[in-house]
């Protein structure tokens, strides 16, 4: 249950003192956001210095199809962006994003996947790094900027990972629990504004995103998060599953069970790829506690 440096997050007030030291990676996405709101163009207006721009639909995913919306990236592509971003197999890494953590989660869980040791969120994101009085600067070559860059390229390459496990649409049906990580509408089937089917995965549990963070935008202590999982059976030791619309937020949740002490696997094709194959079965209704 641990938080700040030796565990998936970093707190602004920490980070303000790394920069220079670590690798920082921006991965600013937001599902619906408008161009300029959000990735390369609210990059460029400001950014944490030092920080490379990490696409999330080329980077850290695959092409959609089947596999859902945000399919896992080809290892090789995966570590090829890691490696034009400035990522090293021995230089720490702190991924942000302006989503609370949602999107950073993404690129923490990839990291480690493919067998990278050190890597955190940034805690709040963007908004509590501004709160915390941390610097921006714009454009490509500020000065400050270029001078806590790492040294292009990284020397990032896919290998062995930590423990990280995930699981494919034939294996969802067998896990304990599932956790379905989407606001409580889309899961209980109210509505659907992105994928064509509305409803949740049979018997899986909700604890949406928002769930995971106090009044601040900032993770729960892991004590709270762990009574929160604890609710639905995601303990210790059980046998948890996470996913969401498209395999992207559903690793807020991860990180927060990992924050509890829960090691929770990921399902990448999530509730898009779920269904995409009509035979599997959707559930609307909400399951007993």
């Amino acid at each position: 249950m641990t938080r700040g440096v030796g565990g998936p997050l970093v707190a602004p007030e920490e980070l303000v003192g790394l920069l220079g030291a670590v690798t920082v990676l921006d991965v600013r996405y937001r599902t619906g956001a408008t161009d300029g709101q959000t990735g390369r163009p609210a990059w460029l207006a400001g950014h944490v210095p030092g920080s490379a721009y990490v696409d999330l639909d080329t980077a850290l995913a695959g092409p959609a199809g089947a596999s859902g919306r945000h399919p896992l990236p080809d290892p090789e592509v995966f570590a090829a962006a890691m490696r034009a971003a400035g990522v090293h197999a021995e230089r720490p890494v702190v991924v942000l994003d302006d989503w609370q953590g949602r999107a950073a989660a993404r690129a923490w869980w990839l990291l480690r996947l493919h067998g990278h040791r050190d890597v955190q969120v940034l805690d709040g994101g963007l908004a509590a790094w501004r709160r915390a009085g941390g610097p921006l600067v714009a454009g490509e070559t500020d000065p400050e900027d270029l001078a806590a860059r790492p040294p292009l390229p990284g020397d990032f390459t896919p290998g062995p990972g930590d423990g990280m496990p995930w699981v494919e649409a034939g294996e969802v049906p067998g896990v304990g629990v599932l956790v379905d990580a989407r606001a409580p509408e889309r899961y209980r089937g109210d509505v659907e504004p992105i994928d064509p089917v509305a409803g949740h995965v049979p018997g899986a549990r909700n604890v949406p995103t928002d769930a995971n963070l106090g009044p601040d935008g900032r993770f729960r202590p892991g004590e709270e998060l762990a009574a929160l999982y604890a609710d639905i059976g995601a303990v210790p030791g059980a046998d948890v599953a996470a996913y969401c619309g498209s395999g992207v937020t559903a690793t807020h949740d991860v990180l927060a069970m990992e924050l509890a002490g829960v090691r929770a696997a990921l399902y990448p094709g999530s509730w898009s790829g779920w269904v995409s194959d009509p035979s599997r079965p959707v559930e609307r209704s909400v399951p007993s506690a």
